[in-house]
């Protein structure tokens, strides 16, 4: 009777949970080192980025990791100046999605929200939120957008005057293998302003797309227009 309760056993093991275990291993494998899509639960990326979007990470973008861990088994190019990225905050450790604004020796400053990079002030050019993307339901009275042209890749940011934030720092320079983040919800944005330049191992991936989008104020509502929509 245990002899045959025993093959029972081992019949479900081996039929069953061990096939499931390996399947759910691959799967969070790939998930880790392969590709993934993250949540946005804020508006630190707006009008890029809203709150509810899915969006696709590539983290075969610029290296392969280990599964689970941080650690590169290859490496083949580095973040661009201009890139979505997923990265470990070097403040809490919380995975964050900012736009790479200052490369490795750039030197970086910023003057009534104007961008510097190595002492050339940045490009910008009024947007009428009225023309696309860039309103979301919420009044525009109190907010300005700009395309921003970060030496050559144009994207688009969000001013808001009255939110207390950091608008002017004076030129820091940015230290090897490491890299300067900021939203593009300029004034609402726990950004490199505040903590600081990250490491490059800290990056996860690039944010390429948003798969899907949920309005999170108006019942998880879908977002039609904003699936499968490529990140400028």
């Amino acid at each position: 009777m245990d002899k045959k309760l025993d093959n029972k056993i081992n019949s479900f093991l081996m039929g069953w949970v061990f096939p499931v275990l390996i399947a759910v291993l691959i799967a969070t494998s790939l998930k880790s080192a392969i590709a993934d899509w993250n949540v946005v639960p804020s508006g630190s990326m707006k009008p890029t980025i809203v709150e509810g979007d899915r969006i696709f990470i590539n983290k075969l973008a610029y290296d392969l990791k280990i599964p689970y861990t941080t650690r590169h088994l290859a490496k083949w190019k580095d973040p661009q100046r201009g890139d979505i990225v997923v990265f470990f905050s070097p403040e809490d450790e919380k995975r964050m999605v900012k736009r790479v604004v200052g490369l490795p020796g750039d030197v970086i400053a910023m003057k009534n929200n104007h961008l510097y990079i190595n002492g050339e002030q940045l490009h910008y050019e009024a947007t009428d939120p009225a023309t696309g993307v860039l309103s979301y339901g919420t009044s525009t009275n109190s907010y300005y957008f700009y395309t921003e042209d970060l030496i050559g890749r144009k994207h688009p940011v969000m001013i808001t005057p009255y939110q207390p934030a950091v608008r002017s720092f004076a030129p820091i320079s940015v230290p090897d293998k490491h890299f300067f983040m900021m939203g593009d919800n300029r004034d609402n944005s726990a950004d490199s302003r505040y903590f600081g330049f990250v490491d490059r191992k800290r990056i996860v991936g690039q944010a390429l797309s948003v798969v899907a989008s949920l309005d999170i104020n108006n019942f998880y509502r879908p977002r039609w227009k904003r699936f499968f929509t490529k990140l400028l």
